[in-house]
């Protein structure tokens, strides 16, 4: 019956969490601290939502939050903030516990002496000079740096503290006078609330083994991140690590437990499930779970795998909208391994995907779809190294705007869908198979595109004053054949290029269209030169052919011969007139 009184209370905490995590940082604030009992709701919050809450309020604004925190809480903040890989950051050190003893000097006091001992000893080891004076020694003698509370414990701020530290987010002048500042009040407090604790902590600050202090506060800090997916980045890069669908079956399950008596201990994490706003397999799967206690598991595990990727990619994300990123990321790849994992021949089904995310870790599904993007990368970096081009010497742009985009994504360390602005960005992760497939298409294009110049044993000539690409070097190759000229990569005259305009065309009415022996010509010129017959080539590249003859439509099919200017002229290589400097 106690049970479930409380299990009451906590799952209405938990819906005034949703609600919060929903609303506008003002309206999030106020609706807190107007509660009876704001501390409650406060302590209620996983310790990831409250530091996205706090950050997305703003630090200045968030003062009455971090005098209403846990201790947990407290020490989840610090150790995200202050440290830099392995090492701590004294700057960061500064500028956290300033904030957290001007919310409450008291309790930053017996929080410090609670639980953070050892790491602020560390910290004034780094930070001050302490000096004990004898019964007959002249305090003058120690110099004007020095200050004291009891004529005994003379401290003095060190002024080299920060010049290792490669930060620039502000001057050490500005975080030397903050740091003053916040010792000078910090020693007053705590000799004031306990003058033999504040005499403790000088002596131990200069007795610090900085080496081996460092290394044990940071174990004990992987250790308590390790519990939210924040592993160090050399175990968390694993999650990288390809899984063959062949192979998913093969690994262990997971066990998810239907206790309602779990709510007592595990808060939730609902920033980063509340951030699933895109219509994908996951989130379909997701739906399909009526176990409020089974969703909930599932969403603090999509928490841990998505602060996992945050650890392998070495990112700090504090806003909502870097987190929204990384929350994108994830699902795009969960969705891209639950279609590749749905049966063959069947549409992937959401309620065979429930049964998948319910059965198995996310990270071996995020794995089997990243493997997927992997495998593309793989082939085109295998490509590239024996390919024509390469041998050639010819740079990537010579696929043009488009395929030197999608090359681009491949060849990178870790694969990147190429956009192109159409949904904002140049480049994104990765979302769906249909991403996948459309690369795929794409690079294998360029493949087949680069084995045909291979046949044709002819070495592209440097063009001097435009870029050389695959469009107009095909296109050249070809006119230069049709034309009756040499089969070199030259560029054309005007007049030899009006003269391949005026065939181009059926019928004398603007918008032009290419006529079909036009077509036909390219045709079998490209057989003949590659060893394919016309069938293979339309079949493997017509579409890519039909748009190529598309794009000089549009180019050229309102242009009269007479107004061509080479300059503008980028599917052809023609000749353009070299303008003499008067003297």
């Amino acid at each position: 019956m106690e049970n479930k009184k409380v299990i009451a209370r906590i799952e209405k905490l938990q819906q005034m969490r949703k609600k919060i995590v929903s609303m506008s940082p003002e309206n999030a604030l106020n609706t807190i601290l107007d509660l009876p009992q704001p501390s409650a709701l406060i302590h209620s919050f996983s310790e990831e939502d409250f530091y996205f809450l706090i950050h997305d309020i703003g630090l200045e604004d968030s003062h009455p939050l971090l005098s209403l925190a846990s201790a947990r809480q407290w020490e989840y903040i610090v150790d995200l903030e202050v440290w830099q890989k392995d090492r701590i950051e004294l700057k960061s050190v500064t500028r956290w516990f300033d904030l957290l003893f001007k919310v409450d000097p008291n309790r930053f006091i017996k929080w410090f002496l609670d639980q953070k001992t050892e790491f602020m000893e560390f910290y004034l080891f780094k930070n001050i000079e302490v000096k004990i004076r004898k019964h007959d020694q002249d305090p003058s003698e120690f110099g004007n740096e020095f200050f004291t509370y009891d004529d005994m414990f003379y401290v003095r701020f060190l002024d080299d503290t920060f010049e290792l530290e490669t930060e620039e987010t502000e001057s050490d002048e500005t975080i030397k006078k903050d740091r003053d500042a916040f010792l000078s009040q910090f020693f007053k407090t705590l000799a004031a609330f306990d003058h033999i604790t504040y005499q403790k902590v000088l002596l131990e600050a200069c007795s610090v083994i900085p080496a081996e202090t460092e290394e044990e506060a940071y174990r004990l800090r992987n250790v308590r991140l390790a519990e939210k997916g924040f592993l160090p980045y050399e175990e968390a890069i694993g999650i990288y690590r390809p899984l063959k669908p062949e192979n998913f079956e093969k690994q262990d399950t997971k066990f998810i437990t239907a206790d309602p008596d779990r709510k007592l201990f595990f808060p939730v994490p609902f920033y980063h499930s509340g951030m699933l706003d895109q219509e994908n397999l996951f989130t379909a799967a997701l739906k399909k779970i009526k176990t409020d206690d089974v969703i909930e598991q599932i969403q603090t595990e999509f928490a841990g795998l998505c602060n996992l990727i945050i650890s392998a990619d070495r990112k700090n994300i504090r806003e909502k909208q870097e987190l929204k990123t990384i929350v994108k990321k994830v699902s795009g790849y969960l969705n891209i391994g639950l279609e590749r994992l749905s049966p063959d021949n069947r549409a992937p089904d959401a309620g065979h995907c429930a049964l998948l995310i319910r059965n198995h870790p996310l990270s071996n599904i995020f794995k089997v779809g990243y493997g997927i993007a992997l495998e593309l990368k793989w082939r085109a970096e295998k490509w590239q190294e024996k390919s024509w081009f390469e041998k050639q010497g010819l740079l990537l742009s010579f696929w043009g705007e488009q395929w030197l985009g999608v090359l681009g994504g491949l060849l990178i360390k870790k694969p990147l869908f190429f956009d192109n602005y159409t949904t904002g960005v140049l480049y994104r992760e990765f979302i769906s198979m249909k991403d996948i497939r459309a690369t795929e298409n794409v690079l294998s294009e360029i493949i087949l595109f680069d084995d045909l110049f291979s046949l044709m044993a002819i070495n592209p000539e440097p063009v001097i004053d435009r870029f050389l690409t695959y469009k107009n070097f095909i296109l050249t190759l070809w006119a230069r054949d049709y034309l009756g000229l040499s089969g070199k990569i030259e560029p054309l005259h005007l007049d030899e290029f009006k003269r391949l305009f005026d065939d181009f065309w059926a019928g004398k009415k603007k918008p032009y269209k290419i006529k079909l022996p036009m077509k036909e010509s390219f045709l079998s010129w490209l057989s003949e030169l590659t060893g394919f017959t016309n069938y293979d080539i339309s079949r493997k590249l017509g579409h890519v052919l039909e748009n190529l003859f598309g794009e000089i439509e549009n180019e050229y099919g309102e242009v009269s011969s007479k107004d061509f200017d080479p300059r503008y002229i980028n599917l052809f290589l023609v000749k353009r007139k070299i303008t003499k400097l008067k003297n």
